[in-house]
C-alpha cells in the first residue's frame, strides 16, 4: 500500500484541520494523548498516543507503520480503510523537472567491467523492492490476533493505600510472536514486554489513580480491564521519581484544612530552591454514580510559597475519571501563558487563547467552582465565570481528587455533587474521610 512521505504529510494536513489544533508541528504529548481519544471514541479503536507520536515523526521509529495504524488512521478521515485513502489522493507524477535528454550516442564502445557489474546490480534492485513490498503487503495482511485466545486480569496485593503492587496473570501462549507487551497505562514507562510462555508479571504503584492496563499482541489489543489505585482517605505527599515522599493525613488536616508547612517539607530534607517541589493531596476513591457530564465540584485553595524560581505559584485542581481527567489551573496573574486547561476530552493552553482569568491572588483563599451539566461546563473563580468549556464533554466516572502546588498550598475544603450523591471534606476532624463523610443522598 502506498505510504510515501508526501501522502503521509497529506494525512497530517488532514488531522490539523479536522481538529482544528493547528500545526502539528507543534504538538505536545498531550495533544496526543487526547487525539489518541478522540480516534477511540470515533472508531472504536486503540491507537496509543506513543504510535501516533511515531506516525507524526516525535518518536525515532525506522519501520512504517502498520496496515492496522494506517487504516485507523484512514477510518478517523471517513475514509473505508488506507487503500481508500491513498487512491483518492494518489500524487501526480511528473518527470523530473529541467532534466536534460540523454545524449545519443550510436557508436559502439566497449563498456568498462565495472560498469557491467554495477549495471545488473541496479536492474536486480527493482526485484529486491518488489520482494520487500510484498513481504510487508503479507505481514499487514496476516489476520488480527483474536482476543478469545488470550487471558488477561489482575490483583491487588491491598485494597487501598500506596505503595500498592498489582500481579497481572496472563496467558499469551497462542501468539505468533516470542513475546507480548502489557500496557498498565498511558505512560511508556509502563509498557513492558513479557514472553509468551510467561503467566505473571507484577509491578508496584506509587501514586494512587485509575489505570487502564491491556494485553496487546502485534499493537493489537486483545484483553483489558481498569484498575483503580485507591488511596485510602486523603494521601499527602511530595512528588519525586521513582518513589515520593509520603506523610501521614493526620500530619496534613489541622485548623480545619489540609496543608504543608514550609517546616514540614524542610524536615524531610527536600530542598526549596533552586527547584520547588510539587506538593500533593489526593483522594481516589469511590465517590458513587457521579459523573463528568452532569457534577458540580466547589473547593478553596490557597498556594502558600512564591520565592525564587516558585514566583508562578503554578497550581492544579484535578478531578481524576475513569479513562480521562479533568484539570483547572490557577496561578500567578502574570504567569498565565504557561498554563492550560483539560476537560474530558477538551485541552486548551495558555499559548493558543487567553486564560488571564485563571491568574490569582494567593495571599488569600480562591474559590474554585465547576458546574458541568447536560454535556457542558462553566469554571468559576471566585464567583466569576473564568471559561466554558466549548467542546461536548465525556460521560465519565469520578474516582479521584488530587491538588498539586509548586512549593506547597492549602485546601479549605472540598465539595461534589451531582444533585443526589454528595461527598463534602471540611477537614475538622482527623478522622478518615472515608468513614467520617461517606457520600449522602442530598435532603
Amino acid at each position: 500500500m502506498q505510504t510515501d512521505e508526501s501522502l503521509i504529510r497529506q494525512v497530517k494536513k488532514m488531522f490539523e484541520e479536522k481538529t482544528g489544533w493547528g500545526n502539528s508541528d507543534t504538538w505536545t504529548n498531550q495533544d496526543f494523548l487526547q487525539l489518541s481519544e478522540l480516534i477511540r471514541d470515533e472508531t472504536g479503536i486503540t491507537l496509543s498516543h506513543v504510535t501516533l507520536k511515531r506516525v507524526w515523526g516525535k518518536v525515532k521509529y525506522d519501520s512504517l507503520p502498520n496496515t492496522h495504524t494506517l487504516n485507523t488512521l484512514a477510518q478517523f478521515l471517513g475514509y473505508d480503510n488506507w487503500r481508500d485513502l491513498a487512491a483518492r489522493h494518489a500524487p501526480a507524477q511528473h518527470p523530473p523537472a529541467g532534466q536534460p535528454p540523454a545524449p545519443q550516442n550510436h557508436q559502439s564502445q566497449p563498456v568498462p567491467r565495472h560498469h557491467n557489474q554495477f549495471r545488473r546490480i541496479w536492474l536486480s534492485a527493482p526485484i529486491l523492492i518488489l520482494i520487500l513490498a510484498i513481504l510487508f503487503f503479507l505481514h499487514g495482511q496476516q489476520p488480527p490476533p483474536q482476543p478469545q485466545d488470550y487471558t488477561f486480569n489482575s490483583k491487588k496485593v491491598v485494597t487501598a493505600g500506596l505503595p500498592n503492587s498489582v500481579i497481572f496473570d496472563y496467558d499469551a501462549s497462542r501468539s505468533p510472536d516470542d513475546s507480548v507487551v502489557i500496557q498498565q497505562s498511558w505512560d511508556t514507562a509502563r509498557r513492558v514486554k513479557v514472553p509468551k510462555s510467561g503467566h505473571q508479571y507484577t509491578s508496584i504503584y506509587y501514586y494512587p489513580d485509575f489505570y487502564h492496563a491491556t494485553l496487546q499482541v502485534r499493537d493489537h489489543v486483545v484483553k483489558s480491564h481498569n484498575l483503580l489505585i485507591q488511596s485510602n482517605g486523603w494521601l499527602p505527599l511530595i512528588e519525586q521519581a521513582p518513589v515520593p515522599i509520603y506523610f501521614k493525613k493526620e500530619e496534613a488536616i489541622h485548623d480545619g484544612k489540609i496543608s504543608l508547612s514550609l517546616d514540614q517539607i524542610r524536615e524531610k530534607n527536600v530542598p526549596l530552591q533552586p527547584s520547588a517541589p510539587t506538593v500533593a493531596f489526593a483522594n481516589v476513591r469511590d465517590f458513587g454514580e457521579i459523573y463528568s457530564d452532569h457534577f458540580t465540584f466547589e473547593t478553596a485553595v490557597r498556594n502558600d510559597y512564591s520565592e525564587g524560581s516558585a514566583a508562578c505559584q503554578m497550581t492544579r485542581i484535578y478531578l481524576l475519571c475513569e479513562n480521562t481527567a479533568i484539570w483547572v489551573p490557577l496561578c500567578a496573574k502574570g504567569c498565565v501563558s504557561t498554563t492550560d486547561l483539560y476537560f474530558t476530552y477538551f485541552y486548551t493552553s495558555g499559548k493558543r487563547e487567553d486564560l488571564s482569568n485563571f491568574g490569582v491572588d494567593f495571599n488569600k483563599f480562591v474559590k474554585l467552582r465547576i458546574e458541568s451539566d447536560s454535556g457542558l461546563a462553566k469554571i468559576f473563580v471566585d464567583n466569576q465565570l473564568a471559561y466554558t468549556v466549548p467542546r461536548h464533554i465525556r460521560h465519565s466516572k469520578i474516582i479521584g481528587i488530587d491538588f498539586r502546588f509548586e512549593g506547597t498550598g492549602s485546601v479549605d475544603y472540598v465539595y461534589l455533587s451531582n444533585g443526589k450523591i454528595t461527598y463534602r471534606d471540611d477537614f475538622n476532624q482527623p478522622a478518615d474521610p472515608l468513614t467520617s463523610f461517606q457520600p449522602q443522598a442530598d435532603k
